[in-house]
C-alpha cells in the first residue's frame, strides 16, 4: 500500500464524483493500485484561484475497470472529508520534495501527473496543514484537544511519531463530525438553506446545523457536497422525508406534511446554496435522498 494525489478539476470531463469514485485512464492504473487500503489526497486548480491546491483527502477501497469505456479505471473511495481550507502546493516551501525544490522550482515532468506517490510524511504535512485549522463555533462541550494538530515538520522524522495519530483523528468519528459541521456552517455563512434565516443566540455561536444528505450510518461521506445548513425544525423534516430538494436546488414538500409550512421556508422555494459549484450539493446525494428519505 501507498499513500498518493489524485489530480482533479471541478468541471473534469472524467466520470468523478469527488470522495466517491476517481475516473482515470490505464497509464495510472499501477500507481493508482498501489493505493488501495490506503489514503490519497486530492490536488488541483480551483476556479478563480491562481495556484494549484491540496483540498481533501479519501481512502481508496477498491479499482475496477470501466465497463463503459476501454482502458479506463474507477478508484472507488470512502471516508472522504475536506479540508479546512485549500492549502496551496507550493506553501512554506512546498510538501513534495519531487515536485518543488528548495529553490521552489518545480519539477515539470512530476507536475503534469495525475497520480503521484508520495510518502508518508509528506501526507502527514499535508494533512495536518488541512486540518488543522480550529472551528470559531465549536459544539459546547466539544474538547479542543481532539480538533487539533500539531505543526507537522516538512524534514524527515519518525513517520510512526506523526503519521499514526493523523491517521487516528482522521478516521475518528468525532473528529470527522466537528470538521463535516465546521465546513458546512462556513460555507453557508452559517445561514440555513431552506428558511434563508442567520440565526445567531447571545454568545454569537450560530444555530443552524450541519445536516448529511445521506446519513453516514447509510452510506454517506463527509463531503461539503454531501451536507446543507438547516436550522433544527427543517432538520428534523429533512430526516424523516417531509423535505427533500431537486437537482434545481427547488424546496420539495411532502403531502405527508400536516399542515402547510411553506411560510417557514424561503419565499420562492429555492435553497439557498453556496455560490461556488463545488461546495453545492451534489445531484447523486439529492436523487437518493429523493429515493430513500423523502416522503411522496
Amino acid at each position: 500500500m501507498a499513500k498518493g494525489i489524485f489530480y482533479h478539476k471541478v468541471d473534469s470531463t472524467y466520470d468523478d464524483v469527488t470522495g466517491i469514485r476517481y475516473h482515470f485512464p490505464k497509464t495510472y492504473f499501477s500507481r493508482v493500485r498501489q493505493t488501495v487500503g490506503d489514503w490519497v489526497i486530492y490536488y488541483g486548480p480551483l476556479p478563480r484561484m491562481r495556484s494549484r491546491y491540496y483540498s481533501g483527502l479519501a481512502r481508496v477501497s477498491s479499482v475496477k475497470p470501466d465497463p463503459r469505456r476501454d482502458d479506463h479505471f474507477y478508484a472507488h473511495l470512502e471516508d472522504y472529508l475536506d479540508f479546512d481550507a485549500p492549502v496551496d502546493y507550493v506553501a512554506g516551501g512546498g510538501f513534495e520534495r519531487k515536485l518543488v525544490g528548495p529553490d521552489l522550482s518545480i519539477n515539470p515532468g512530476r507536475s503534469v501527473q495525475a497520480v503521484r506517490i508520495i510518502e508518508e510524511e509528506e501526507f502527514a504535512s499535508i494533512v495536518a496543514a488541512g486540518l488543522g485549522q480550529e472551528d470559531e463555533w465549536p459544539a459546547r462541550l466539544e474538547s479542543q484537544t481532539i480538533l487539533h494538530f500539531e505543526e507537522a515538520p516538512q524534514s524527515s522524522y519518525d513517520v510512526g511519531d506523526f503519521e499514526r495519530p493523523i491517521l487516528l483523528q482522521t478516521i475518528s468519528r468525532p473528529f470527522r463530525d466537528a470538521k463535516f459541521r465546521q465546513h458546512i456552517r462556513t460555507v453557508y455563512d452559517r445561514t440555513c438553506a431552506f428558511t434563508g434565516l442567520r440565526l445567531i443566540n447571545g454568545g454569537g455561536r450560530p444555530e443552524v446545523e450541519a445536516a448529511h444528505i445521506i446519513p453516514v450510518e447509510r452510506g454517506g461521506n463527509d463531503s461539503v457536497q454531501n451536507g446543507i445548513a438547516l436550522s433544527g425544525t427543517v432538520h428534523w423534516m429533512v430526516d424523516r422525508g417531509l423535505l427533500s430538494m431537486g437537482d434545481d436546488y427547488k424546496i420539495i414538500c411532502s403531502r405527508h406534511l400536516n399542515e402547510d409550512v411553506t411560510h417557514l421556508l424561503t419565499k420562492d422555494l429555492v435553497a439557498r446554496v453556496p455560490t461556488e459549484l463545488r461546495y453545492r450539493p451534489h445531484p447523486r446525494y439529492l436523487s437518493w435522498h429523493r429515493e430513500n428519505v423523502f416522503k411522496q
